[in-house]
């Protein structure tokens, strides 16, 4: 067993539990269609996923970081990444609802807005859109 793969084990252990916590919080705050309680969190949550991201490559690029690491602790860290992989799923699926509801809400106002500009002026076959308006608006379905 050694000293320095059980404390990567236990660094990594921290920072997938912290990070799966926020992305929980942020989760609910999505479903609860609170978006700004994410965004106030975003900051530190972002950090947080740089530092996983960074630590998970660097122990891809050398497994012997934790090979030293006892069965139990490597069982923990396998439990955590598997907790961190659930929530991350669930944090997708709510941001993926977020913006859709947010796209819709946009598309209806940019619909809106172009009937309103496009009213025709007279009556019958001879009805014509309004001259000189010079305003567009545009949706970007990419966004």
């Amino acid at each position: 067993m050694s000293n320095l793969a059980e404390d990567n084990v236990e660094r990594l252990i921290t920072l997938t539990e912290r990070l799966t916590e926020r992305l929980a919080v942020d989760s609910q705050a999505f479903e609860a269609r609170r978006p700004m309680e994410a965004a106030e969190r975003l900051e530190e949550t972002s950090r947080l996923a740089n530092l996983y991201r960074y630590e998970s490559a660097r122990v891809q690029g050398d497994p012997s970081l934790l090979s030293g690491a006892t069965a139990a602790s490597r069982a923990r860290l396998t439990r955590a990444s598997e907790a961190f992989e659930a929530v991350l799923a669930r944090h997708g699926r709510a941001l993926f609802a977020a913006k859709a509801v947010t796209e819709g809400v946009v598309r209806s106002i940019a619909e809106e807005v172009a009937k309103s500009r496009t009213a025709m002026t007279g009556y019958g076959p001879r009805a014509r859109p309004p001259q000189g308006s010079g305003v567009s608006i545009t949706l970007d379905r990419h966004a």
